[in-house]
């Protein structure tokens, strides 16, 4: 068995996967960099291939029909033989010096019987076009270098939730629950980070650099106007959050309130998206998605709903909309998120 799966979802990556796959390989020899092509129509197949014939010990390239990031990260975990399973973006990259830590405890749990089954550690934007990154940390809200449980978790400001560039799960638990992310949608992520929380019960963190993610490409998912523009597939995920996890029966305490927080943040983006939109099809879609999670649960609807965060995304009238606004993007400016 290897120690680590690398699934690698690309869609017309050609030009730019050659450096995340290189910082994949630096890893070392016990890893697996599974390439999933996602029915592209340049030559990311060929690059794939051509990856795969020069490292057949630790590379592999899988075609298949195109069904978005979810269905490349499904056809990864499917395929995945690793201990553990990490997505990287194809635009993206490892840091070298972080991995061979990350690597070094990941290879102890192969002779444990109960192993780690998430390590977490920092993930950098690298907002390349403008010189700049800003490191993601998790100091002091998580215990650093040792096993832990979400009852000794602390608690999570904004802009540092657990994203999926900071995770680092075990294989079979994701296999276990039968995790699937929506096909032909983008934000699945979230689900990705969201959904096995329940199920993880030991934790390591490591205060180290270990993904970097690129931000500023044309056209690229977190870009706001993209954002503006798939409004439905962000509602689609924020309903398939809502419907996989009952939220008000999650224990720990501490485990509940961060995934209500998260949660919450969700709901504040549909918010903010919509309403950026200014359109009444937008305000219906905005109320649905409110109505969706109420008559899921009623009561964990007044919780989201008055939440800081959106209770003032939510504020009625016009002078309320451009208040609303007005804040997210102070926030933006203050937390550095993108």
């Amino acid at each position: 068995m290897k120690t680590l799966t690398f699934a690698v979802p690309c869609y017309n990556s050609a030009d730019y996967m050659d450096k995340c796959v290189e910082s994949l390989l630096a890893c070392g020899d016990d890893i697996e960099v599974l390439l999933v092509d996602d029915g592209s129509t340049d030559d990311t197949l060929a690059k794939a291939k051509g990856w795969e014939k020069a490292h057949p010990d630790r590379v592999r390239a899988i075609h298949k029909e195109n069904g978005g990031h979810g269905s490349a990260v499904n056809a990864g975990l499917d395929a995945a033989t690793g201990m553990y399973y990490k997505v990287v973006d194809s635009d993206d990259w490892l840091g070298p010096a972080a991995m061979r830590e990350v690597l070094d405890v990941l290879r102890q749990q192969e002779a444990r019987e109960d192993p780690l089954d998430m390590l977490i550690a920092n993930y950098v934007y690298e907002k390349v076009y403008e010189d700049k990154s800003t490191t993601m940390r998790y100091r002091r809200v998580l215990p650093e270098r040792r096993e832990f449980g979400w009852d000794e978790i602390g608690n999570f400001g904004p802009s540092r939730y657990i994203l999926m560039h900071s995770v680092v799960y075990r294989t079979q638990l994701l296999k276990e629950i039968g995790l699937r992310l929506p096909e032909h949608c983008f934000y699945v992520d979230n689900v990705f980070v969201y959904e096995p929380l329940p199920y993880v019960k030991s934790i390591y963190y490591m205060d180290v650099d270990m993904y970097h993610y690129f931000i500023g490409r044309e056209g690229q998912s977190v870009n706001e106007d993209t954002m503006m523009a798939r409004m439905d597939q962000q509602i689609r995920v924020t309903k398939t959050m809502i419907d996989a996890i009952d939220v008000e029966k999650v224990e720990p305490r501490k485990l509940r309130k961060y995934m209500e927080n998260y949660l919450a943040m969700m709901m504040c983006i549909c918010s903010v998206f919509l309403r950026m939109k200014n359109t009444p099809e937008d305000d219906g879609k905005l109320q649905e998605v409110w109505d969706y999670l109420r008559a899921k649960d009623a009561n964990l609807y007044r919780k989201m709903r008055y939440k800081v965060v959106n209770f003032w995304t939510n504020l009625p009238t016009e002078a309320g909309r451009r208040f609303g606004l007005g804040g997210y993007h102070l926030a933006q400016k203050v937390f550095k998120f993108n």
